[in-house]
């Protein structure tokens, strides 16, 4: 999610994409797993904009500016709603497989990423599709894919396999997986960092984080592990990628990461099984799945700043902020 994987994934892409949307308000897109829909927040306003109805048991999200769209996964349903972020409503409905989860797309917009929970495979969609189609690929990957990261350079996407505790690398272009490389235990949510070349990977067994080299993607190499709180669900990137915030749902709690030095810098108490986490200007944004809402914190501090009441069971895995760029 991914994320998250943001958009956390790709803080300085997102930056530059954020610079082009010529003052389009940016919104926050929470999955509602209760509710089956979607609260959408407008950031300019700290209030819930919208509310979309979607399939049923939403989980993952990924809001693409340059799609002008936010993709939802809908594991019970098997579909992908595709929500326009002009009109605030689905235009678009995809059948995809038989349990979509995490889901990210590449940075230009036009291809989807999805992971087939149950099917063990990666689906490629065109994100940019007037109508529902069957996916553009099936590539096969490991057990119980559930993150996934796009690549910045549009040829590598990262999938998490969580019952093989690896994380897969997949080039785009012969849509193989070409690497694998091992990481924590159950690894979940993946987060890619584009300044860094890195790839962290949440671990929600062994309740730590791996970092991964990823400058050379056919050799990937672990770095570092950093262990934080219980069950790490969703990462993002602030403070201009400078801080890592990790949240943890077992301990309700979020740790702040120092994203040069990987210390951790302090863990933030008082969340209701924080899921997922994105990253805007100088706030962040956790999704509590008990209490039904986002608190917004100053990305600096970590201070609690206000609390955004959503739907039922929200989740938000992956990079759920976007803004529709200005035609």
């Amino acid at each position: 999610m991914t994320a998250g994987i943001a958009t956390p994934a790709r803080s300085m892409l997102a930056a530059m994409l954020l610079c082009t949307t010529a003052g389009a308000s940016p919104f926050a897109y929470i999955t509602n797993q209760g509710s089956h829909d979607v609260s959408v927040i407008d950031l300019a306003s700290q209030q819930v904009a919208a509310t979309v109805p979607v399939g049923r048991s939403p989980a993952g999200v990924v809001a693409s500016s340059r799609a002008g769209r936010a993709f939802v996964s809908n594991p019970d349903s098997k579909t992908i709603s595709v929500i326009d972020m002009r009109l605030q409503k689905v235009v678009n409905t995809l059948p995809a497989g038989d349990g979509p989860v995490g889901i990210d797309i590449s940075g230009d917009g036009k291809h989807l990423y999805v992971a087939d929970w149950y099917s063990s495979r990666l689906l490629v969609f065109d994100a940019l599709a007037a109508k529902a189609s069957k996916p553009l690929a099936s590539i096969a990957v490991g057990r119980a894919p559930a993150g996934v990261a796009a690549h910045s350079d549009g040829a590598t996407v990262f999938v998490a396999e969580r019952d093989d505790d690896s994380v897969a690398v997949v080039d785009t272009a012969t849509r193989r997986v070409v690497a694998r490389v091992r990481v924590g235990s159950h690894p979940f949510a993946l987060l890619y960092d584009a300044q860094r070349s890195r790839l962290y990977a949440l671990n929600v067994q062994s309740n730590d984080v791996t970092v991964v080299d990823v400058r050379d993607t056919r050799r990937p190499a672990v770095v570092a592990t950093v262990k934080v709180g219980k069950a790490p669900y969703g990462a993002a990137l602030a403070q201009g990628g400078s801080l890592l915030y990790v949240t943890n749902q077992h301990e309700d709690t979020v740790s702040v990461i120092d994203a040069a030095s990987l210390k951790v810098l302090r863990t933030l108490p008082g969340f209701a099984y924080p899921e997922g986490i994105a990253a805007h200007g100088d706030r962040v944004y956790v999704v509590n799945w008990m209490d039904d809402n986002v608190q917004v914190l100053d990305a600096a501090s970590g201070q609690k700043l206000k609390t955004i009441a959503t739907g039922q069971n929200s989740r938000g895995f992956g990079a759920f902020i976007g803004a529709p760029m200005e035609p």
